[in-house]
């Protein structure tokens, strides 16, 4: 298996409403993938898709080398948590084991039973009396002890307080690296995917705007200050993908496999918000004007 998600031309379609657009992306295994976008850009519509929980509109899709179709023995390889990270009100802690337990055949009771003890979780207590932290650590819990091969996480913490997002976030990385399970994340939280993540997907406007590995993405993009010129006027092979003008100054989010070329500029290196933030805010491709072709990164939609 060379990837855990390969997406081609895929699109889906509500009605009048395009959810997600010509998407093509390969996620390579073994990582943590962040997926971020602002709301509406087709996250949760993509993670559905990879569930076999709905079916795309046109394209094609594989998980783990095969389409997702809602299958007992698809399902056994995929954890999922929803959005909101479901629980059943009204089951206790030990009902929802017993629950896993029951629908899944690669079922790890010891490791569902370490982990509740581990959070200090009471077996009898109903989910509907936990805390939103508690709750999201059980919902991990149920789709970590199914020993998936992928795991699926849809915005899991957006509703807890840091302390929990702290808690479960580590719990996340300590269940990853025991288990070696490939995961992908979904938040809108830059700040806590670049605690976890080690490959970035960036989704705007339904559309793939960057893929990759985050340390090769934070090398290749550059914030360069400048004189006042044009885009034409900077070195070839550099992709522009923000320009911003002042009468006598120019600044540019510029992205280069390459080295950055030496200029009149003074030049610093991203760190992973700024970097997700123009990517949201310039939803479109700047181009490049004479600076060269435009690259597109990996995964990107064509």
């Amino acid at each position: 298996m060379n990837a855990i998600l390969q997406a081609h031309a895929l699109s889906k379609r509500y009605g009048q409403r395009q959810a997600l657009v010509d998407c093509t992306l390969e996620l390579p295994p073994g990582h943590v993938v962040g997926l971020v976008g602002p709301n509406g850009a087709g996250k949760t519509t993509l993670l559905k898709i990879a569930c076999g929980m709905l079916a795309p509109t046109t394209g094609r899709i594989e998980v783990l080398g095969e389409q997702p179709n809602g299958a007992a023995v698809q399902l056994a390889r995929v954890g999922y948590v929803a959005q909101g990270t479901p629980t059943y009100a009204s089951l206790s802690v030990a009902d929802h084991l017993k629950f896993g337990a029951k629908m899944n055949p690669a079922w790890d009771a010891k490791l569902a039973q370490a982990r509740i003890e581990q959070l200090g979780l009471n077996p009898k207590q109903k989910a509907g009396k936990l805390s939103g932290g508690q709750r999201a650590q059980l919902a991990l819990t149920v789709a970590v002890a199914k020993r998936p091969e992928l795991l699926i996480l849809d915005e899991p913490v957006a509703s807890l307080d840091p302390l929990a997002r702290r808690d479960f976030l580590r719990h996340l990385m300590e269940s990853v690296a025991e288990h070696d399970t490939s995961v992908i994340l979904s938040s809108h939280l830059v700040s806590d995917l670049e605690r976890v993540c080690d490959y970035l997907v960036v989704l705007v406007s339904s559309h793939v705007r960057l893929a990759g590995e985050t340390d090769d993405l934070l090398a290749q993009h550059h914030r360069i200050v400048c004189t006042r010129r044009q885009e034409s006027d900077l070195p070839v092979g550099l992709k522009v993908i923000s320009a911003e003008h002042t009468d006598r100054q120019s600044t540019f989010v510029v992205r280069s496999e390459s080295e950055l070329p030496a200029g009149d500029w003074s030049a610093e290196r991203l760190e992973l918000e700024d970097l997700v933030l123009t990517y949201l805010e310039w939803p479109v491709d700047h181009g490049a004007g004479s600076a060269g072709t435009p690259m597109q990164p990996t995964g990107e939609a064509q």
